[in-house]
C-alpha cells in the first residue's frame, strides 16, 4: 500500500499543476498577441520577435509585406539566432538583418545586455565564450543559460548570426570585395564566410550579390514559384476557403 501524502505534499503538487497551467495559458496569450500584431504588421514588435513559417522554412520580421500565413503554420522566436538554430533561413525580402536591435527585455537583464553589446563589438570574433564571461564577471555556463533563457540561442550562435547579418548588409549596401566584407564582418577568412552563408542561405555570398544586381528574384531565392512572395507559397484551395474563417485557438 502506498504511503499517504501529507497536506503540504498535496499543496505543492496542486501549486505545481497550477503553475504548469498558468504557463500554458501565458504562452497561448503571447502567441495570440504576437499573431494579431503580425496581422497588423505592427512595427512595435520589429526586432522583438521573429516570425518563422513552417511550410516554407523561412523566418521574417513581423513587418514583412508578405501574405500573412495561417496561424497553424507560424512559430515565434525571440531572436534571429533562435530561428536559425531551429532550421529556418532568413527572408530575402524583409531582410531580418536590418531589424532594429530591441529585444523585449532590453534594459532589464544587465548581464545579457552587456554581453550582447560586447558580441556586437566583436568580442567573440577572435576570443572565446570563457573570455567573454570573464569580462562580465560570470561563469561561462551561467552566461550560456542566460542566453538560452532570454534569446533561445547560445552566445556563439548569436555571434555567428550577427556576423552573417553584418556581411549581408555590406553585400546589399556596398560594392566592397567579398574578402573585405568578410574581414569587416568579423570572419577569419572569406572561405569561412562563404561556408556560413552556404549553410544558412543555401548559396555563397557572391550568388546573393548577383541576385541583388539582377533585381532580386525573391520567390526564386526562397525556393518558391513565380507567384510566391517571400517564400510563402500561394495557399492551397483548402487554405483559401478557410483563410477567412480560421479561428486562432483561444486561451482557456
Amino acid at each position: 500500500m502506498g504511503q499517504e501524502q501529507s497536506f503540504s505534499d498535496l499543496v505543492i503538487a496542486s501549486n505545481s499543476s497550477w503553475e504548469c497551467t498558468a504557463n500554458i495559458v501565458a504562452g497561448m496569450n503571447d502567441f495570440l498577441a504576437h499573431y494579431e500584431a503580425l496581422q497588423r504588421r505592427d512595427p512595435v514588435l520589429d526586432g522583438v520577435v521573429f516570425v518563422a513559417v513552417k511550410t516554407t522554412g523561412v523566418y521574417c520580421r513581423p513587418v514583412c509585406r508578405a501574405r500573412t500565413p495561417l496561424a497553424r503554420n507560424v512559430e515565434f522566436y525571440p531572436s534571429a539566432a533562435a530561428a536559425e538554430r531551429a532550421g529556418y533561413r532568413p527572408c530575402l525580402r524583409c531582410r531580418p538583418e536590418t531589424a532594429p536591435f530591441c529585444p523585449a527585455w532590453k534594459g532589464t537583464r544587465t548581464t545579457v545586455e552587456r554581453a550582447l553589446a560586447l558580441i556586437e563589438a566583436g568580442a567573440l570574433d577572435l576570443n572565446t565564450v570563457d573570455r567573454l564571461a570573464e569580462r562580465l564577471g560570470v561563469g561561462p555556463r551561467h552566461l550560456s543559460r542566460l542566453f538560452a533563457r532570454h534569446l533561445g540561442a547560445s552566445p556563439l550562435q548569436i555571434a555567428r548570426t550577427l556576423q552573417i547579418q553584418r556581411a549581408k548588409r555590406l553585400l546589399n549596401d556596398t560594392e566592397l570585395p567579398i574578402a573585405a566584407i568578410a574581414e569587416r564582418a568579423g570572419f577569419r577568412s572569406a572561405r569561412r564566410m562563404s561556408a556560413a552563408f552556404t549553410q544558412l542561405y543555401g548559396r555563397p555570398p557572391s550568388a546573393l550579390r548577383r541576385n541583388r544586381a539582377m533585381g532580386g528574384s525573391y520567390a526564386k531565392d526562397q525556393g518558391g514559384t513565380a507567384g510566391d512572395v517571400c517564400g510563402i507559397p500561394e495557399p492551397h484551395e483548402t487554405d483559401k476557403s478557410d483563410r477567412g474563417s480560421e479561428q486562432i485557438p483561444a486561451a482557456q
